[in-house]
C-alpha cells in the first residue's frame, strides 16, 4: 500500500472520531505485511510501500537491562555500541560509512527489553544493509581494545546524562522501591563499578546468547518486491546458526501491598521534588488499555488534569510530568514533581491523592475522555506515519505477548475505553496502600 492510501487512512481514522467519545465506525488498518519464519528461528516481516523509492529496515533483538545479571549491569547498552565498532567483513565503523556513502541513516536503540538497529536507504540498497546486519549477526568481533573504547563510552554518556538531569539520581533509586527485581528495576545504562570490572569473555557471552537470529526479529518495510526480499532475507540470514536455547526468564514477584515513603538527599538538586508510583497491570493485559487512556487524561498535554491543577490552577508544583513506563511484563505508574519547598511538597502530594479520590468516585465527562483519546490516537497514528516508525512498531509488536494477528484491533480497543473502566482501574491501583514515594531534599 502506499504512503498516499496510508496519509489519507490516518487523516480519516483521526477525524473520524473527533468531538466524540461514541463508539465509531473505524477504517481498516492502513498497511499489511507478510510474516515468515527461518529455519534458524529468525521472525520476519515484509511490508510494501511504493510511494518512495526508500527501504527501512529494523533487526530488533531481545537483548535489553532486564537479561543482565547482578554486578554485570551496562551489558545491553555497552554491546548496543560495539556492534558498530567491526565484525568478520567489516572494519570498525565502517557500518555506518556504508550506509552513509549511499544517503542511508543508521542508528540504534536500547530499551529494557530490546535493542534495535535500524536505518532507512535508497530501495536498490536494500541488499547492503541485510549484509551488513547479518555480518556482525552472525560475527561481531570482540576484542580487549575495543570494550575498553566502548566502556569510555559508556562513562561519557552516564556523565553527560548526569549533568543534565540533576534529578537522575534519584530516579534510579525511585526506580529500584517501584519495580519488584533486580531485573526490572536497575538502570539501563548499568552501575559504573559492574562497568569498569567486565571482561572480554562476559561481552562475549551476551552476544552469543543473545544476538542470535532465535532470538531476533529482521522487519523490512518500504519500496519492496516481496519475492525478491524473501529471497535476499533468506540469502544473507538462512546460514546463519541459531543460538542455544535461551535462559529462562523468570516472571516477576508480586508487588507487597504496602505503601513505601523513603527521603533522598542530594546537594546537586536544586530544589525539592518527589516521586510518586503504583504498580499496575502489565502490559497488553485488559486493565493496560485501560490505564494508558488514564495515563493522557492526568499527564498529556496542557489541558491534562494533573498539569491544569498543580502547576496552572494552585501553584503547588514549579513542574510536574508521568505517565505508564512499561519493561517487558511490568507496567507502573509513574509521577515526577518539582516544587519551591518541602511544604509545597506535601501539599502538593495532598492534591494529588485528593484528584485520584475524584476519579475513584465520579466518572470522568464524556468530553474530556474523549479529548484524552483524541491526544492518545494521534500519538499512536504518529508510529505508522512513516515506513520506518511502522518497521519499528512491527518488530515490537512481534515481541509482545499479543503478536502481530491482533495489531489491527489494538487501537480500537483503546478507543473502546469506557468512563466506568476509568473508574474501576483507579480504585484497583491507584491507592495510598500500594504507593511508592520518594521525598528528594537537597541537602
Amino acid at each position: 500500500m502506499s504512503k498516499i492510501s496510508v496519509g489519507v487512512w490516518l487523516s480519516l481514522f483521526f477525524l473520524a472520531s473527533l468531538g466524540s467519545s461514541a463508539p465509531q465506525e473505524e477504517p481498516g488498518f492502513p498497511f499489511s505485511w507478510t510474516r515468515f519464519t527461518l529455519k534458524n528461528g529468525l521472525e520476519v516481516v515484509l511490508s510494501e510501500d511504493d510511494t518512495l523509492p526508500l527501504v527501512s529496515v529494523v533487526l530488533a533483538y531481545q537483548a535489553g537491562s532486564i537479561h543482565e545479571q547482578p554486578g554485570k549491569t551496562g551489558m545491553a547498552f555497552l554491546l548496543e555500541n560495539m556492534m558498530f565498532m567491526g565484525s568478520l567483513n567489516v572494519g570498525p565503523m565502517q557500518h555506518i560509512g556504508y550506509i552513509s556513502r549511499v544517503g542511508g541513516e543508521p542508528s540504534a536503540s536500547t530499551t529494557e527489553d530490546i535493542t534495535y538497529f535500524y536505518q532507512t536507504v535508497p530501495a536498490n540498497q536494500l541488499a547492503l544493509v541485510l549484509w551488513l546486519e547479518s555480518d556482525r549477526m552472525k560475527a561481531l568481533e570482540i576484542d580487549a581494545a575495543k570494550a575498553e573504547r566502548a566502556k569510555q563510552s559508556l562513562f561519557d554518556e552516564i556523565t553527560q546524562r548526569k549533568a543534565a538531569d540533576r534529578y537522575l539520581e534519584s530516579l534510579l533509586a525511585f526506580d529500584r522501591l517501584l519495580y519488584p527485581d533486580f531485573a526490572h528495576g536497575h538502570t539501563l545504562l548499568g552501575r559504573e563499578e559492574d562497568i569498569l570490572r567486565l571482561e572480554v569473555e562476559d561481552i562475549r557471552a551476551f552476544y552469543t546468547t543473545y544476538y542470535v537470529p532465535n532470538n531476533a526479529a529482521l522487519v523490512v518495510v518500504g519500496n519492496i518486491d516481496l519475492p525478491r526480499t524473501r529471497e535476499l532475507v533468506e540469502k544473507y540470514f538462512a546460514t546463519i546458526a541459531p543460538g542455544r536455547k535461551l535462559p529462562l526468564f523468570l516472571a516477576p514477584r508480586p508487588a507487597e501491598k504496602k505503601a513505601v515513603v523513603q527521603a533522598f538527599q542530594d546537594p546537586l538538586v536544586p530544589s525539592p521534588a518527589f516521586h510518586l508510583g503504583y504498580r499496575v497491570a502489565p502490559p497488553y493485559s485488559r486493565d493496560h488499555y485501560v490505564l494508558a487512556i488514564l495515563d493522557f487524561l492526568l499527564f498529556k498535554g496542557n489541558s491534562a488534569r494533573l498539569y491544569r491543577k498543580l502547576v496552572k490552577k494552585e501553584g503547588l508544583a514549579l513542574y510536574v510530568a508521568g505517565g505508564i513506563e512499561k519493561r517487558k511484563d511490568v507496567a507502573v505508574l509513574k509521577l515526577f514533581a518539582m516544587n519551591n519547598n518541602e511544604t509545597m511538597v506535601e501539599l502538593c502530594q495532598k492534591s494529588i491523592l485528593s484528584e485520584f479520590n475524584k476519579l475513584r468516585t465520579s466518572d470522568v465527562s464524556s468530553e474530556e475522555l474523549a479529548k484524552a483519546k483524541n491526544l492518545f490516537k494521534r500519538d499512536y497514528l504518529s508510529r505508522l506515519a512513516s515506513p520506518l516508525e511502522r518497521a519499528v512498531l512491527l518488530a515490537e509488536t512481534v515481541f509482545s505477548p499479543v503478536g502481530l494477528d491482533a495489531l489491527p484491533d489494538q487501537l480500537s480497543r483503546y478507543m473502546r475505553v469506557s468512563p466506568y473502566e476509568l473508574r474501576m482501574a483507579v480504585n484497583r491501583y491507584l491507592v495510598p496502600e500500594i504507593s511508592v514515594i520518594l521525598n528528594v531534599k537537597p541537602k
